[in-house]
């Protein structure tokens, strides 16, 4: 194969059917450092309208790095993956202190940014300052694992390397005067449109004469990814969440920033009603649940419980060591926050029809005290969610006062 001939096809390729995107009209570092963040696991669609406000809330490293991580999360609520914005914003701040609020031109050096890793450095460094360097996402694996005839599992050790190796090669031989973002924006594109992971586009595809997949029809073998479980393989993971609203003010309360789901508002959640009413100093609560959710995340199933209870007189201070903040906030308000997406989904579906805060099944008891409950770890990726209330006659519903 010649990685020239395949590198210079890619290039014409892009030149004639790139797609008028936003971040495509900026060499912008920052601009285009944001978008490669956003793009990973959502749709380009998806994530044009969140691109555009964060630019204008956002216009710099140095805005995003002043600001609040409540404002940073609020930002990006709805897309999921909030670790990329909390890594957005902690990088934004190491560029601020460490580079004057510029980030730096090179691949190697952009990789000492927390939270830019091998791909987002190459896009950067490529795309803003044209340096010949390479990247490999889903798209671009896709691509070169059916060129090359890569039968490594992709996201395994050889795999990798085998792609990365692959990427290079393409960048070095990028022929002069080509610019070496075209090439791996035109790679990406390809992955994105013709190369498609079912039915490939092969009879169209600039690289059809080259690609080892397409002359010996291995096109649905290529490229070789670890089976996924199943949604029904899932474990289960069972969760009770606490909603305690009176007078139009909802309680909420703030993961802290290390972790999964760092530094978002949620429902007081824990294993069971019991153990978040001991925490947080409720005595009275209903005993059946209210309401349900299930959420489907990247390795398990998420499945939330709604009790309702009665709101204290005066909230704990940082009532368990997950938690660092606590709130009453309007239903309104609570938009306005970076909210985890299992109390978005229950805000919803029930923020015109709030429950009463004085449960009719409440149970009292001298013996409750606070206690810190244990909060399981979860993946932050959601792909299904889904909110129902509990059959009429295991639940309550009352008018607001």
């Amino acid at each position: 194969m010649d990685p020239a001939a395949i590198a210079s096809a890619v290039v014409a390729h892009y030149a004639t059917v790139r797609r008028d995107l936003p971040w495509r009209r900026t060499r912008d570092p920052y601009a285009i450092w944001v978008s490669e963040i956003m793009l990973q696991q959502t749709r380009v669609q998806t994530v044009i309208p969140y691109w555009e406000r964060w630019m204008q809330k956002f216009p710099t490293v140095t805005a995003l790095a002043r600001a609040p991580l409540d404002d940073v999360l609020a930002a990006w609520a709805g897309l999921g993956y909030y670790s990329r914005a909390r890594n957005l914003h902690t990088g934004a701040q190491t560029v601020a202190t460490r580079w004057s609020g510029v980030l730096p031109s090179g691949a190697s050096e952009l990789r000492a940014v927390p939270g830019i890793g091998p791909y987002t450095a190459g896009a950067i460094a490529s795309i803003a300052f044209g340096e010949r360097a390479p990247l490999v996402d889903g798209n671009v694996a896709r691509v070169l694992a059916r060129i090359y005839g890569i039968t490594d599992e992709i996201k395994s050790t050889p795999g990798q390397r085998a792609l990365w190796l692959r990427a290079g090669e393409l960048m070095t031989a990028l022929p002069a005067g080509d610019r070496p973002g075209d090439l791996n924006q035109g790679l990406m594109e390809l992955g994105a449109s013709l190369c498609a992971k079912a039915s490939p586009r092969c009879l169209v595809c600039p690289l059809a004469a080259h690609c080892v997949a397409a002359r010996t029809g291995t096109q649905a073998d290529l490229p070789v990814v670890a089976r996924r479980k199943k949604e029904s393989e899932l474990p289960i993971l069972s969760r009770a969440a606490l909603w305690l609203f009176t007078r139009g003010k909802l309680v909420l309360v703030r993961r802290r920033p290390e972790g999964l789901f760092g530094g978002l508002w949620e429902l007081p959640q824990g294993e069971s009603v019991l153990e978040i009413a001991r925490a947080f100093g409720v005595t009275r609560f209903d005993q059946k649940p209210i309401a349900h959710h299930d959420q489907t995340l990247t390795h398990r199933r998420l499945r939330i419980s709604v009790f309702c209870g009665e709101m204290p007189a005066r909230l704990v201070e940082a009532p368990d060591p997950s938690y660092d903040a606590i709130i009453r906030v309007s239903l309104l308000e609570a938009r306005k926050l970076g909210v985890a997406a299992a109390t978005i989904a229950i805000l919803t579906k029930y923020e015109d029809t709030p429950w009463s805060s004085t449960p009719k099944h409440s149970v009292s008891s001298p013996k409750v005290t606070r206690r810190s409950s244990k909060v399981s770890r979860t993946s932050a990726s959601t792909s299904k969610t889904k909110t129902s209330r509990t059959p009429r006659g295991a639940r309550r519903r009352a008018s607001t006062s």
